[in-house]
C-alpha cells in the first residue's frame, strides 16, 4: 500500500471520525461546516479533517445509501 495513503480514525466514544492525510504538525484549524474541520500543516496544505457527531454526519447517510442501493438491486433482480 502507498506510503502516502490516508489514515481514517473513528473514536466512538466521542464521535468523532477523523481522516489523517499526512504527518507532522499542525499549524491551524479551520472549521468548514458545523462540526467539520480542516487541519492544515505549516504550509496551508490539509493535514487532517475532523468530523464530529460522525454517526450522523458520515455513518448514518453511508447506510442508508447503501441500503438504498441494495433495495434497488433487489428490485432489478424479481
Amino acid at each position: 500500500m502507498g506510503a502516502n495513503r490516508p489514515k481514517v480514525r473513528y473514536d466512538r466514544e466521542a464521535d468523532i471520525f477523523y481522516i489523517l492525510v499526512r504527518e507532522g504538525p499542525v499549524k491551524d484549524t479551520v472549521e468548514v461546516a458545523e462540526d467539520i474541520f480542516i487541519e492544515l500543516d505549516e504550509d496551508g496544505k490539509v493535514a487532517g479533517i475532523e468530523i464530529w457527531r460522525a454517526s450522523q454526519l458520515v455513518i448514518r447517510p453511508v447506510v442508508e445509501e447503501i441500503a438504498e442501493a441494495l433495495r434497488r438491486l433487489t428490485e432489478l433482480s424479481r
